[in-house]
């Protein structure tokens, strides 16, 4: 693969980077990533993915815009209100960087379409407000040895997991949270507990962040620590996260 005149341009405080280079900036051109949910995590990773110049995004989410989306989720306008999100975020990123592979799925994900759908990609983002459809990505992402970057946000309070299920050792979700929760849990908690909406940018960003650090491979992954963030203390704590002996990434 060879960079063009205009990619040289347009990623050039990228490449003079000594860890990203031409080399490292051809990789990032020929990844490819799936964000699952174009909510307020989904907005700022999709911005910050489509411009550094990642060569494929997929964008999935069933849900359409609504008045309340737009205090966190930066990526829509009032233009866009009860359309539909994963185009109206596509159509967005488009106009950021119309040189990279961009693909909308108006569809919840699910056990019947993950594969289909994911297959494509090689890193997956959950960016999802439910854990239903956490595990579903945690489990399809173990089993096909592919790399996740989740996060979640309530109220003031964000946490960012990097599971990196090419390495033996990297635990998974249900090592932290063995059991799902009920029914009655499994709710949109920023519909029902409130979202501050600068935390959406904060991890959103730091989730775009270790996409690039998986990616090329730089600095200290993430992988096998949860990292957690209090919007109001302005605190930032690492959690080693081990491999449990009885979780089933273990078989």
């Amino acid at each position: 693969m060879k960079l063009t005149k205009n990619q040289l341009e347009r990623y050039s405080r990228q490449i003079i980077l000594k860890k990203i280079g031409i080399v490292g900036q051809k990789k990032i051109c020929k990844s490819s990533v799936l964000i699952v949910g174009a909510g307020g995590l989904g907005s700022p990773i999709s911005i910050y993915l489509a411009a550094i110049g990642i060569g494929k995004i997929g964008i999935i989410d069933k849900d359409k815009v609504e008045i309340s989306n737009l205090s966190r989720q930066i990526i829509f306008t009032t233009s866009d209100l009860k359309k539909d999100k994963s185009v109206s975020a596509i159509n967005k990123l488009k106009k950021i960087n119309p040189s990279i592979d961009l693909k909308s799925y108006n569809k919840s994900i699910t056990s019947k379409n993950i594969n289909l759908v994911a297959k494509d990609y090689n890193i997956i983002i959950d960016g999802s407000d439910n854990f239903r459809t956490r595990f579903l990505i945690n489990d399809y992402c173990l089993k096909n040895k592919k790399i996740l970057i989740s996060g979640a946000i309530s109220r003031f309070e964000g946490q960012v997991y990097t599971f990196n299920f090419h390495k033996k050792k990297s635990p998974c979700l249900r090592c932290f949270i063995p059991d799902m929760p009920s029914r009655d849990q499994d709710i949109d908690n920023c519909e029902f507990e409130g979202i501050l909406g600068t935390l959406g940018g904060i991890i959103g960003t730091i989730q775009a962040n270790e996409v690039i650090k998986e990616i090329l491979q730089i600095g200290e992954s993430l992988c096998g620590n949860v990292l957690i963030i209090d919007g109001l203390k302005l605190t930032f704590r690492k959690v080693k996260l081990n491999k449990r002996s009885d979780c089933f990434c273990n078989e």
